[in-house]
Protein backbone atom coordinates (compact mmCIF):
# COMPACT_ATOMS: atom_id res chain seq x y z
CA UNK A 1 0.00 0.00 0.00
CA UNK A 2 1.63 3.51 -1.10
CA UNK A 3 0.38 6.82 -1.27
CA UNK A 4 -0.59 9.02 -4.55
CA UNK A 5 0.58 12.80 -4.97
CA UNK A 6 -2.08 15.69 -4.78
CA UNK A 7 -5.66 15.85 -6.09
CA UNK A 8 -5.10 14.53 -9.06
CA UNK A 9 -2.40 11.08 -10.74
CA UNK A 10 0.56 12.25 -11.95
CA UNK A 11 1.92 10.09 -14.75
CA UNK A 12 4.34 8.72 -12.35
CA UNK A 13 1.47 7.64 -9.87
CA UNK A 14 -0.24 6.12 -12.67
CA UNK A 15 2.96 3.56 -13.17
CA UNK A 16 2.85 2.91 -10.23
CA UNK A 17 -0.46 2.03 -9.54
CA UNK A 18 -0.08 -0.61 -12.42
CA UNK A 19 3.00 -2.41 -11.10
CA UNK A 20 1.55 -5.80 -10.28
CA UNK A 21 2.96 -5.28 -6.14
CA UNK A 22 0.75 -2.75 -5.52
CA UNK A 23 -2.49 -3.74 -3.37
CA UNK A 24 -3.46 -0.56 -1.72
CA UNK A 25 -3.50 3.40 -1.58
CA UNK A 26 -3.78 5.22 1.16
CA UNK A 27 -5.08 8.73 1.21
CA UNK A 28 -3.51 11.81 3.12
CA UNK A 29 -4.55 15.58 3.70
CA UNK A 30 -3.29 16.57 0.57
CA UNK A 31 -5.31 14.16 -1.73
CA UNK A 32 -8.42 15.79 0.35
CA UNK A 33 -10.69 18.40 -1.21
CA UNK A 34 -14.03 18.40 -1.69
CA UNK A 35 -15.96 15.44 -1.04
CA UNK A 36 -16.42 15.62 -4.87
CA UNK A 37 -12.89 15.75 -5.42
CA UNK A 38 -12.06 12.73 -3.45
CA UNK A 39 -14.62 11.06 -5.31
CA UNK A 40 -13.45 12.24 -8.39
CA UNK A 41 -9.79 10.72 -7.37
CA UNK A 42 -10.51 7.30 -6.16
CA UNK A 43 -12.39 6.70 -9.24
CA UNK A 44 -9.13 7.50 -11.38
CA UNK A 45 -7.01 5.05 -9.07
CA UNK A 46 -9.56 2.43 -9.64
CA UNK A 47 -9.56 3.28 -13.13
CA UNK A 48 -5.95 2.68 -13.41
CA UNK A 49 -6.01 -0.46 -11.09
CA UNK A 50 -9.52 -2.18 -11.05
CA UNK A 51 -10.15 -3.56 -7.40
CA UNK A 52 -7.20 -2.25 -5.69
CA UNK A 53 -8.06 -1.11 -1.82
CA UNK A 54 -8.41 2.54 -0.81
CA UNK A 55 -7.63 3.55 2.86
CA UNK A 56 -7.19 6.48 5.50
CA UNK A 57 -6.28 7.53 8.77
CA UNK A 58 -9.53 8.89 9.70
CA UNK A 59 -9.60 8.46 13.48
CA UNK A 60 -11.55 11.60 14.80
CA UNK A 61 -9.82 14.23 16.48
CA UNK A 62 -6.46 15.52 15.21
CA UNK A 63 -6.12 12.54 13.39
CA UNK A 64 -8.35 13.01 10.70
CA UNK A 65 -7.35 13.56 6.65
CA UNK A 66 -10.80 14.07 5.30
CA UNK A 67 -12.16 17.15 6.65
CA UNK A 68 -13.98 19.85 3.69
CA UNK A 69 -17.47 18.35 3.74
CA UNK A 70 -16.93 15.65 6.40
CA UNK A 71 -18.16 15.38 9.75
CA UNK A 72 -15.43 16.91 12.38
CA UNK A 73 -15.04 13.36 14.24
CA UNK A 74 -13.74 13.65 17.80
CA UNK A 75 -11.11 12.08 19.39
CA UNK A 76 -11.65 8.77 20.74
CA UNK A 77 -10.83 9.77 24.45
CA UNK A 78 -14.20 12.60 24.78
CA UNK A 79 -15.83 9.19 24.72
CA UNK A 80 -14.00 7.51 27.18
CA UNK A 81 -14.53 10.82 29.22
CA UNK A 82 -18.52 9.80 28.58
CA UNK A 83 -17.88 6.48 29.95
CA UNK A 84 -17.03 7.80 33.06
CA UNK A 85 -20.26 9.13 33.77
CA UNK A 86 -22.25 7.46 31.51
CA UNK A 87 -21.06 4.04 30.02
CA UNK A 88 -24.87 3.52 27.59
CA UNK A 89 -24.70 6.57 25.81
CA UNK A 90 -20.48 6.67 25.46
CA UNK A 91 -21.07 3.14 24.17
CA UNK A 92 -24.23 4.79 21.72
CA UNK A 93 -22.39 7.38 20.89
CA UNK A 94 -19.10 5.06 19.90
CA UNK A 95 -21.15 3.28 17.57
CA UNK A 96 -22.83 6.23 16.19
CA UNK A 97 -18.92 7.46 15.22
CA UNK A 98 -18.39 4.49 13.87
CA UNK A 99 -21.22 4.77 11.38
CA UNK A 100 -21.26 7.76 10.38
CA UNK A 101 -17.23 7.29 9.67
CA UNK A 102 -18.29 4.51 7.44
CA UNK A 103 -20.59 5.73 5.69
CA UNK A 104 -18.90 9.41 4.74
CA UNK A 105 -15.87 7.02 3.82
CA UNK A 106 -18.05 4.63 1.32
CA UNK A 107 -19.78 7.45 -0.20
CA UNK A 108 -16.11 8.51 -1.72
CA UNK A 109 -15.44 5.35 -2.69
CA UNK A 110 -12.83 4.63 0.58
CA UNK A 111 -12.28 1.06 1.68
CA UNK A 112 -11.65 1.50 4.94
CA UNK A 113 -10.08 3.65 7.85
CA UNK A 114 -6.70 2.56 10.01
CA UNK A 115 -9.44 2.53 13.16
CA UNK A 116 -10.09 1.97 16.37
CA UNK A 117 -6.62 2.81 18.01
CA UNK A 118 -6.45 0.54 20.72
CA UNK A 119 -3.41 1.76 22.75
CA UNK A 120 -4.05 3.02 26.43
CA UNK A 121 -3.51 6.47 27.40
CA UNK A 122 -1.96 6.75 30.25
CA UNK A 123 -0.70 9.76 30.04
CA UNK A 124 2.91 8.71 28.41
CA UNK A 125 2.65 8.82 24.63
CA UNK A 126 2.26 12.01 23.38
CA UNK A 127 1.88 10.58 19.88
CA UNK A 128 -0.70 8.47 21.57
CA UNK A 129 -2.55 10.65 23.70
CA UNK A 130 -6.20 11.69 22.92
CA UNK A 131 -6.66 9.25 19.92
CA UNK A 132 -6.75 6.55 22.60
CA UNK A 133 -10.34 5.98 24.25
CA UNK A 134 -9.59 5.50 27.94
CA UNK A 135 -6.55 4.38 30.00
CA UNK A 136 -8.72 1.24 31.28
CA UNK A 137 -8.32 -2.05 28.97
CA UNK A 138 -11.90 -3.04 29.89
CA UNK A 139 -13.18 1.04 28.61
CA UNK A 140 -10.86 0.23 25.61
CA UNK A 141 -12.34 -2.87 24.35
CA UNK A 142 -15.81 -2.31 25.08
CA UNK A 143 -15.78 1.24 23.23
CA UNK A 144 -13.71 -0.14 20.41
CA UNK A 145 -16.25 -2.84 20.44
CA UNK A 146 -19.41 -0.50 19.40
CA UNK A 147 -17.14 0.95 16.98
CA UNK A 148 -16.15 -1.64 15.57
CA UNK A 149 -20.09 -2.80 14.96
CA UNK A 150 -20.82 0.83 13.49
CA UNK A 151 -17.80 0.57 10.95
CA UNK A 152 -19.55 -3.00 10.33
CA UNK A 153 -23.40 -1.49 10.00
CA UNK A 154 -21.92 0.95 7.74
CA UNK A 155 -20.03 -2.03 6.02
CA UNK A 156 -16.89 -1.30 6.74
CA UNK A 157 -13.64 -2.93 7.95
CA UNK A 158 -11.98 -2.19 10.85
CA UNK A 159 -7.94 -2.20 11.94
CA UNK A 160 -6.88 -2.60 15.06
CA UNK A 161 -3.84 -0.64 16.30
CA UNK A 162 -0.85 -0.87 17.37
CA UNK A 163 -0.34 -3.87 18.40
CA UNK A 164 0.44 -4.99 21.29
CA UNK A 165 0.19 -1.50 22.70
CA UNK A 166 2.12 1.60 21.90
CA UNK A 167 0.77 3.90 25.15
CA UNK A 168 3.77 2.99 27.54
CA UNK A 169 6.68 4.35 25.56
CA UNK A 170 7.51 8.15 25.46
CA UNK A 171 9.02 8.25 21.64
CA UNK A 172 7.18 8.63 18.54
CA UNK A 173 7.94 5.88 15.78
CA UNK A 174 7.70 8.30 13.59
CA UNK A 175 10.57 9.69 14.80
CA UNK A 176 12.53 6.91 16.80
CA UNK A 177 12.08 3.21 17.83
CA UNK A 178 10.70 3.28 20.96
CA UNK A 179 11.78 0.50 23.55
CA UNK A 180 9.59 -1.40 26.39
CA UNK A 181 11.28 -2.89 28.48
CA UNK A 182 8.26 -4.70 30.78
CA UNK A 183 7.78 -8.37 30.28
CA UNK A 184 5.30 -10.51 28.46
CA UNK A 185 3.06 -10.56 31.65
CA UNK A 186 2.91 -6.84 32.55
CA UNK A 187 2.33 -6.14 28.41
CA UNK A 188 -0.45 -8.93 28.49
CA UNK A 189 -2.34 -7.39 31.43
CA UNK A 190 -2.46 -4.27 31.02
CA UNK A 191 -2.16 -3.57 27.23
CA UNK A 192 -3.27 -6.91 24.89
CA UNK A 193 -6.19 -6.55 27.51
CA UNK A 194 -7.85 -3.64 25.31
CA UNK A 195 -7.17 -5.73 22.14
CA UNK A 196 -8.38 -9.99 23.13
CA UNK A 197 -11.69 -9.30 23.64
CA UNK A 198 -12.12 -7.54 20.05
CA UNK A 199 -10.03 -9.40 18.36
CA UNK A 200 -12.80 -11.91 17.00
CA UNK A 201 -14.63 -8.55 15.45
CA UNK A 202 -11.47 -7.07 14.15
CA UNK A 203 -10.81 -7.22 10.26
CA UNK A 204 -7.24 -6.36 10.35
CA UNK A 205 -4.64 -5.36 13.00
CA UNK A 206 -1.51 -3.08 12.60
CA UNK A 207 1.31 -4.06 14.86
CA UNK A 208 3.59 -1.13 16.24
CA UNK A 209 6.95 0.28 15.33
CA UNK A 210 7.92 -1.02 18.93
CA UNK A 211 10.68 -2.57 20.67
CA UNK A 212 10.29 -4.78 23.94
CA UNK A 213 13.16 -6.24 24.06
CA UNK A 214 11.98 -8.82 27.06
CA UNK A 215 9.52 -10.26 24.47
CA UNK A 216 12.05 -10.42 21.15
CA UNK A 217 15.08 -8.88 19.60
CA UNK A 218 12.76 -7.55 16.72
CA UNK A 219 9.99 -4.65 17.07
CA UNK A 220 6.46 -6.00 16.82
CA UNK A 221 6.14 -5.48 13.45
CA UNK A 222 8.94 -7.80 11.91
CA UNK A 223 8.97 -10.63 14.65
CA UNK A 224 7.45 -13.72 13.93
CA UNK A 225 7.17 -14.24 17.99
CA UNK A 226 4.47 -11.47 18.32
CA UNK A 227 2.62 -11.96 14.99
CA UNK A 228 2.75 -15.38 14.46
CA UNK A 229 3.25 -17.44 17.99
CA UNK A 230 1.34 -14.55 19.93
CA UNK A 231 -0.86 -13.37 17.70
CA UNK A 232 -1.90 -15.85 15.31
CA UNK A 233 -1.55 -19.15 17.15
CA UNK A 234 -2.18 -17.56 21.52
CA UNK A 235 -4.60 -15.19 20.48
CA UNK A 236 -6.37 -17.10 17.45
CA UNK A 237 -6.01 -13.82 15.14
CA UNK A 238 -7.51 -14.65 11.85
CA UNK A 239 -7.89 -11.28 9.87
CA UNK A 240 -5.22 -9.72 8.23
CA UNK A 241 -2.01 -7.95 9.48
CA UNK A 242 -0.86 -4.74 7.96
CA UNK A 243 2.59 -3.14 8.61
CA UNK A 244 3.20 0.36 9.71
CA UNK A 245 4.48 2.36 7.92
CA UNK A 246 8.02 1.24 6.41
CA UNK A 247 9.39 4.61 6.25
CA UNK A 248 9.17 5.55 9.83
CA UNK A 249 12.09 5.88 11.87
CA UNK A 250 11.05 3.22 14.07
CA UNK A 251 11.60 0.82 11.18
CA UNK A 252 14.59 2.02 9.90
CA UNK A 253 16.61 -0.40 12.20
CA UNK A 254 15.51 -3.27 10.07
CA UNK A 255 17.46 -2.15 6.98
CA UNK A 256 17.14 -0.76 3.47
CA UNK A 257 13.41 -0.35 2.36
CA UNK A 258 12.80 -3.78 0.32
CA UNK A 259 14.20 -5.25 3.74
CA UNK A 260 12.08 -4.06 5.56
CA UNK A 261 9.59 -4.86 3.64
CA UNK A 262 10.72 -8.43 2.99
CA UNK A 263 11.45 -8.34 7.19
CA UNK A 264 7.66 -7.58 7.29
CA UNK A 265 6.17 -10.08 4.86
CA UNK A 266 8.30 -12.98 6.94
CA UNK A 267 7.30 -11.97 10.04
CA UNK A 268 3.65 -12.28 8.66
CA UNK A 269 2.08 -9.13 7.44
CA UNK A 270 -0.08 -9.79 4.43
CA UNK A 271 0.36 -6.46 3.55
CA UNK A 272 3.01 -3.41 3.86
CA UNK A 273 2.55 0.10 3.55
CA UNK A 274 5.11 2.45 2.52
CA UNK A 275 4.22 6.58 2.72
CA UNK A 276 5.34 9.77 1.48
CA UNK A 277 8.85 8.04 0.26
CA UNK A 278 8.14 7.49 -3.75
CA UNK A 279 11.98 5.91 -4.10
CA UNK A 280 11.69 3.70 -1.30
CA UNK A 281 8.08 2.71 -2.55
CA UNK A 282 9.77 1.91 -6.12
CA UNK A 283 12.70 0.01 -4.22
CA UNK A 284 9.61 -1.69 -2.53
CA UNK A 285 7.91 -2.51 -5.86
CA UNK A 286 10.76 -3.63 -7.50
CA UNK A 287 12.01 -6.52 -4.60
CA UNK A 288 8.25 -6.98 -4.06
CA UNK A 289 7.32 -8.09 -8.34
CA UNK A 290 6.88 -12.08 -8.37
CA UNK A 291 6.27 -12.55 -4.82
CA UNK A 292 2.25 -12.38 -4.54
CA UNK A 293 0.50 -13.25 -1.39
CA UNK A 294 -0.94 -16.84 -0.90
CA UNK A 295 -4.66 -17.50 -1.16
CA UNK A 296 -5.04 -17.60 2.32
CA UNK A 297 -3.72 -14.20 2.62
CA UNK A 298 -5.43 -13.27 -0.05
CA UNK A 299 -8.35 -13.72 1.46
CA UNK A 300 -7.61 -11.75 4.21
CA UNK A 301 -6.85 -8.80 2.51
CA UNK A 302 -9.98 -9.12 0.34
CA UNK A 303 -12.06 -9.12 3.28
CA UNK A 304 -10.94 -5.38 3.70
CA UNK A 305 -13.20 -4.10 0.55
CA UNK A 306 -16.14 -2.01 1.87
CA UNK A 307 -19.47 -3.37 1.50
CA UNK A 308 -23.00 -2.55 -0.07
CA UNK A 309 -25.23 -1.48 2.55
CA UNK A 310 -29.00 -0.65 2.37
CA UNK A 311 -28.93 3.26 3.77
CA UNK A 312 -30.48 6.29 2.94
CA UNK A 313 -29.12 9.90 2.94
CA UNK A 314 -31.06 10.78 5.74
CA UNK A 315 -28.89 7.96 7.91
CA UNK A 316 -26.24 9.88 7.23
CA UNK A 317 -27.72 13.30 7.92
CA UNK A 318 -29.29 11.77 11.38
CA UNK A 319 -25.79 10.34 12.21
CA UNK A 320 -24.41 13.91 12.30
CA UNK A 321 -27.62 15.35 13.93
CA UNK A 322 -26.61 13.26 17.08
CA UNK A 323 -23.13 13.64 17.47
CA UNK A 324 -23.32 17.29 16.67
CA UNK A 325 -25.97 18.04 19.29
CA UNK A 326 -23.91 15.70 21.83
CA UNK A 327 -20.58 17.66 21.12
CA UNK A 328 -22.30 20.98 21.26
CA UNK A 329 -24.19 19.71 24.52
CA UNK A 330 -20.43 18.87 25.78
CA UNK A 331 -18.78 22.08 25.08
CA UNK A 332 -21.55 23.67 26.41
CA UNK A 333 -20.58 21.78 29.60
CA UNK A 334 -17.14 22.47 30.01
CA UNK A 335 -17.25 26.28 29.22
Amino acid sequence: MLDVTGLELTPEDRERLRHPATGGVILFARNAGTPEQVRALTDAIRAERPGILIAVDQEGGRVQRLRDGFTALPPMRELGHVDDYDRNKACELAHATGELLALELREVGIDFSFTPVLDRDIDVSEVIGDRAFHHDPDVIARLAGELIRGLAAGGMASVGKHFPGHGAVQADSHLALPVDDRPLAEIEADDIAAFRPVLGDLDAVMPAHVLYPQVDDQPAGFSRIWLQDILRRELRFRGAILSDDLAMAGAEAIGSPAERAAAARAAGCDMVLICNQPEQADAILEAQEGQPLDAQASRRVEALRAQSTAHEPRRIHALRAQLHHWLAARQAATA
